[in-house]
This record gives C-alpha cells, structure tokens and sequence, in this order.
C-alpha cells in the first residue's frame, strides 16, 4: 500500500496526531537537516489533507443545512444584510 492511498482512508483525526508527532520530532535540538526537511514535507501534505477533510465536512454542513432550508455559508464573515 503506498503512502498516498494510506492517507486517503486516514481520518482528520489520525492525520492530527501524525502531524502534531512531526512537529514534536522537527522541535528537537538534534534533528539533521535532511531528516527536518523530510519531516517538513511530510508535514505540509498532512495539513493540505487536514484542509481538505475540513472543506470537505464544511461543503456537507453547507448542503444539509441548504436542504433543511437553513443556509448559512461558510465564509468567515457574518451576512452584512
């Protein structure tokens, strides 16, 4: 099983762990500089995944709520109507 199609049934819960694990690793003193840029990498695609799994929880919030005629999108900002 590759890395890419572990990922893909990964939960954003268990991806949190992986990353809050690869911060912890990358503030040691001791880390090699090949090891912290390994480390960064893998980190970044866990947090593009994190982003996804949340846009993707957002989208079917936004749909459920469109459906039972209570849309509230989310943008960040409250309606200024």
């Amino acid at each position: 099983m590759s890395k890419e199609n572990g990922k893909e049934k990964m939960t954003f819960e268990q991806a949190l762990e992986q990353l809050e694990a690869v911060l912890q690793k990358l503030e040691r003193n001791d880390c090699p500089l090949d090891e912290a840029m390994s480390l960064f990498q893998e980190g970044m695609k866990l947090v593009q995944f994190g982003r996804r799994k949340l846009q993707d929880a957002e989208k079917k919030v936004s749909l459920l709520l469109k459906e039972a005629g209570e849309f509230v999108p989310f943008n960040g900002e409250e309606d200024q109507a």
